[in-house]
């Protein structure tokens, strides 16, 4: 029998689901379409943390501040807990502590500040390595443990909002009103296709156009440090690294002292993330490595450059590693995220840069306004 929705998302990681979630809410009838039992891609290999503070300046900040307010919203009615809340990100020289000003100075320092030493000290429990000279804080952020929040936003599609949730099913032909599967056919009138890093099995010409890579990542889970860390922290290497931070003029000379201190983390790509579960157990990344095809083997001192970091920024011993893990995301050097437009009824959308979870929910307002014609987010 030949089933018939008004959208039809192709691909169940975040930005699917989100898409999935912001034409439900606005009452179209969405079928979402997952090739794998479960989503086990990089939406679930990452920190949950969805970070606002350091987004590219301009489009991605405010897709960043409006993705944080549908997590804020959606988050209890899907029974996923807010593990903590807000940025601590450390200054360890004078270079960390101009830019961290300069960044205050710009509209996207809005209700952030610096904290000396002793204030994020007493925040902290304690942590803060020898040379600490203080840190910016900012309490726009969230964080959830992604691969529980992943499948319980999918659970919640499915039994609350009336999306039809089809798992193991590959997407073998795009061409509204029919959608070829491999469980049959589906009739549908708009479509919005998600591959994440898949760039071979729809549109692979399109996608070739765009000159994407792929970034390889790995992650750390380690134990309980007995301490409550009031947010997320960052290293200064994040100073560098992210784009809203890195592209201010002050950046430059901060990058040119962390090369020649510890050039080997910037061959590794390393910057400290430490996120906190509701168990005391922490996230900890990443390093990151770039190929058209990542081979699946990371190397050794990349484990080690991100608990050094961890060691040298937080000071005290580091908790055991109670797991590690690798991942791979979509990566292009000119955006952060792509929209194509295949077909009049068909859009294509990639995030580029690693910010699904805090720029996700925003995208699938923009594409929907454009596709689907919804007054919603900064189209309402």
């Amino acid at each position: 029998m030949t089933r018939t929705y008004d959208l039809a998302v192709v691909g169940g990681g975040i930005l699917g689901l989100a898409h999935a979630y912001v034409a439900a809410r606005e009452g179209l009838k969405v079928v979402l379409i997952e090739r794998d039992g479960a989503a086990s891609g990089a939406s679930i290999r990452n920190f949950g943390f969805i970070t606002v503070t350091g987004q590219e300046r301009g489009t991605s900040w405010q897709l960043a501040r409006r993705t944080r307010d549908i997590w804020a919203d959606l988050a209890p009615r899907a029974a996923i807990p807010i593990e903590h809340e807000g940025l601590y990100l450390t200054a360890r020289s004078s270079e960390a502590v101009a830019v961290i000003e300069a960044f205050l100075n710009t509209e996207m320092g809005e209700g952030c500040r610096l904290l000396d030493a002793a204030a994020f000290r007493a925040a902290s429990g304690g942590m803060g390595g020898a040379d600490l000279m203080g840190a910016l804080h900012s309490p726009h952020e969230i964080r959830v443990e992604s691969r529980f929040a992943i499948p319980r936003i999918t659970a919640f599609l499915a039994e609350q909002m009336g999306v039809t949730v089809m798992t193991r099913t590959a997407v073998h032909e795009v061409a509204p009103p029919r959608l070829a599967t491999s469980r049959g056919v589906v009739e549908v009138g708009q479509v919005v296709v998600c591959p994440g890093d898949d760039f071979n099995t729809l549109y692979p010409e399109r996608i070739a156009a765009y000159g994407l890579t792929r970034c390889r990542l790995s992650m750390l889970r380690l134990g309980n440090p007995g301490v409550r860390l009031p947010g997320a922290i960052m290293s200064d290497l994040g100073l560098v690294r992210y784009r809203g931070y890195g592209a201010l003029p002050e950046a430059r000379a901060l990058e040119a002292r962390l090369r020649a201190e510890v050039p080997r983390l910037f061959d590794n790509g390393v910057h400290l993330i430490v996120a906190q579960g509701t168990d005391g157990s922490l996230i900890v990344g990443d390093s990151h490595h770039y190929a058209d095809v990542p081979p699946p083997f990371a190397p050794a001192s990349a484990e080690e450059d991100i608990l050094q970091e961890y060691a040298t920024a937080l000071g005290g011993p580091v908790p055991p590693v109670i797991e590690r893990w690798t991942g791979t995301y979509a990566v292009a050097a000119d955006r952060t995220f792509l929209i194509d437009t295949p077909a009049e009824n068909v859009r294509l959308v990639i995030v580029t840069s690693g910010t699904g979870a805090s720029t996700g929910f925003g995208i699938a307002e923009k594409v929907l306004a454009d596709l689907a014609g919804l007054k919603v987010g900064a189209a309402a």
